[in-house]
């Protein structure tokens, strides 16, 4: 990759990375679900009325916004809002790695191999370290549901890799529309009226910055550079870049916020960033062609495209 592409690389993952520190300071604003419609709201608006017509089935555009949108952003929001630590957040959701090739394997017949399933196996027990880590320090209930926000990612990455969209950012912004009304609906029922009334009418230039920030900054330009990226250079050489987000995670939340970042926790991230990296590098074994994506559904490429900007 030419520096100056390398660069805007290791940026989109700062971007990623410190969009953890966002979030948390946004939850200091919003109810957590009001605050995820808020941001799909505002990245698909304008955005939908400049990147055209669906170019896939609405089928696959409402399971990813179902998928993505609606339970993984907002079971990631809630478990955050319910105490779990944005750094702690950034790593361990990137165990959506291991559910994907999971169920890829269970609904697209890709093989693992034994080099990727002893990556699984790595990253599992990074998870497991988190776990000790995070019951140590953090509520147990914010844990379960990050874990349960990267399940569903691996979901969103299944039915995207079925979807085999020609053009990402069109996808991504249809998506984007998708969770607006049922996450300000949820909201509405389970944060309330009054409580989503009050932190509208309370809006500042902070709370403002945030929603722009996670809308636009993270979501529009992180993805769109992300797929400007993987149009010019094999994904075998982008992909490894989005293993610098929880370390901008973790270090930007230290930094920022004043997290503490444990001895287990590095080991954590050791086991799981390692396991994260073998998983998604290495290809699956697959007996057929995706003639759509000109890509076999088990190759790097094919994993990298489906896993939209965090």
């Amino acid at each position: 990759m030419r520096p100056v592409h390398t660069a805007l690389a290791v940026l989109v993952a700062a971007v990623w990375g410190f969009n953890f520190v966002v979030i948390q300071i946004g939850l200091g604003h919003f109810p957590p679900l009001l605050l995820s419609a808020l941001r799909f709201l505002v990245a698909a608006v304008p955005a939908v009325f400049f990147v055209g017509r669906p170019k896939v089935a609405w089928k696959w555009i409402l399971g990813v916004g179902a998928a993505l949108g609606v339970a993984k952003f907002g079971l990631l929001f809630t478990g955050m809002a319910a105490g779990m630590p944005a750094g702690l957040s950034s790593l361990v959701l990137q165990i959506q790695a291991v559910f994907t090739a999971v169920l890829a394997a269970v609904v697209l017949r890709e093989r693992p191999g034994r080099v990727r399933v002893f990556g699984m196996g790595v990253a599992l027990a990074g998870i497991a370290v988190a776990a000790v880590d995070g019951g140590a320090s953090g509520p147990v209930l914010g844990f379960t549901l990050v874990v349960a926000a990267a399940a569903c990612w691996g979901v969103s990455n299944v039915l995207t890799r079925k979807a085999a969209p020609p053009d990402a950012m069109n996808f991504m912004v249809w998506v984007c529309t998708v969770p607006v009304l049922p996450l300000f609906a949820l909201s509405l029922l389970f944060e309330g009226p009054a409580r989503d009334l009050a932190a509208l009418r309370g809006l500042d230039w902070s709370g403002a910055a945030v929603i722009a920030y996670v809308a636009w900054v993270s979501t529009v330009f992180g993805f769109g550079a992300w797929s400007y990226l993987m149009r010019r250079y094999p994904a075998s050489s982008v992909a490894p870049f989005s293993l610098l987000v929880p370390v901008f995670g973790m270090s930007s939340a230290a930094l920022v916020l004043g997290e503490e970042i444990s001895a287990l926790r590095w080991v954590a991230a050791l086991l799981l960033v390692g396991g994260v990296a073998v998983t998604s590098l290495v290809p699956a074994r697959t007996g057929r062609r995706e003639v759509r994506a000109g890509v076999s559904a088990g190759s790097p490429r094919a994993a990298a495209a489906a896993s939209p900007a965090p």
